[in-house]
């Protein structure tokens, strides 16, 4: 069983709810058939109900019962309750009959256990619906994204799974945030992938290159470990020195339990992070989840807006796993 049917067996055990604010897009509702067919998730549409049924009807679905249809601007005795909690938010009422918002609302106060949304909106606006509706979990300062990483078959080994962070949200992270990073991403693998070994990236290995860039990643390490004394995370390390062994023999000093067995990688910014999942996902033929977000209070998760309707279900699961 691979990682994905296992997130899709954790699921089905759960039995969660999920809301999928993106309810008039022939993928999302073709995800809500899945998604509810195979007992994966109890699914909430929201749009309106005639745009909805309609466009099921074009593309020859049916929405069965566990499928919830909901429109934000109907749900007045719901959305007041909702905007009460706010009162700090001008424009609270406003936002609430966006689906958007009014999805995030339903996750924060327990109407649904996860937002789903990305297809249409995008990665800022997604985001920017968690900041206000949901929030950041406590101790967090920054949202920030990972990718899960499923290689076919890794150095001839068959297939293996890795997270990647951050590729789809913070530009250049100070080294603060760069450790926060690390930890969310750690916990969020733990989950996953089984035991966490995190690898901070650089174009330097163990102090082979002096720079600036360099000193950002080796600070973030020494924050994280801080913050985090029991967690497996090393650096700075070129990529290779990470993944394996045989190199990492030759470059560390033999005393990291990261350094060529990482499976989190940390990438010192977006333009590495974002380039090297697509690299890898293009030329290793690997599988691309996400990005899934990571810092809130409840869970929120974006979506590609290529995504098709097997990566929608995907993230799903995974994002139900980890609740």
């Amino acid at each position: 069983m691979n990682i994905i049917e296992r997130c899709i067996a954790q699921a089905q055990r759960r039995q969660r709810t999920v809301v999928l604010p993106e309810g008039e897009d022939e993928r999302i509702l073709r995800a809500a058939r899945v998604l509810c067919d195979r007992g994966i998730a109890n699914v909430v549409l929201l749009g309106n109900p005639r745009n909805i049924t309609g466009i099921a009807r074009r593309i020859g679905i049916t929405l069965n019962t566990r499928v919830q249809i909901t429109d934000p601007r109907q749900q007045d005795a719901r959305r007041d309750e909702y905007v009460a909690q706010y009162p700090h938010i001008k424009t609270a009422s406003r936002l609430a009959q966006k689906p958007l918002f009014f999805g995030a609302m339903m996750v924060k106060h327990g109407a649904a256990d996860a937002i789903v949304a990305g297809a249409v909106n995008s990665t800022s606006r997604v985001i920017e619906a968690g900041l206000i509706a949901i929030g950041l979990a406590q101790g967090i300062t920054r949202a920030s994204s990972y990718f899960l990483m499923i290689v076919p078959n890794f150095q001839d080994r068959g297939e293996r799974a890795f997270v990647y962070a951050d590729c789809a949200v913070n530009i250049d992270p100070t080294p603060e945030q760069l450790a926060e990073i690390a930890i969310a991403s750690a916990a969020n693998a733990d989950k996953l992938i089984g035991e966490p070994r995190v690898a901070l990236l650089s174009f330097s290995t163990q102090g082979s290159a002096k720079h600036e860039h360099v000193n950002k990643v080796t600070r973030a390490v020494a924050l994280a470990r801080k913050r985090a004394p029991k967690l497996a995370i090393d650096g700075e390390f070129q990529v290779d020195s990470a993944l394996i062994e045989s190199v990492a023999a030759r470059k560390t000093d033999g005393r990291s339990h990261v350094a060529g067995k990482a499976n989190v990688l940390i990438f010192p910014d977006l333009d590495a992070g974002n380039i090297a999942y697509k690299l890898t996902q293009y030329m290793a033929n690997a599988r691309a989840i996400g990005p899934l977000l990571q810092g809130f209070a409840r869970p929120i998760s974006d979506l590609s807006r290529g995504a098709s309707v097997d990566d929608i279900v995907a993230n799903v699961a995974v994002v139900l796993a980890q609740t």
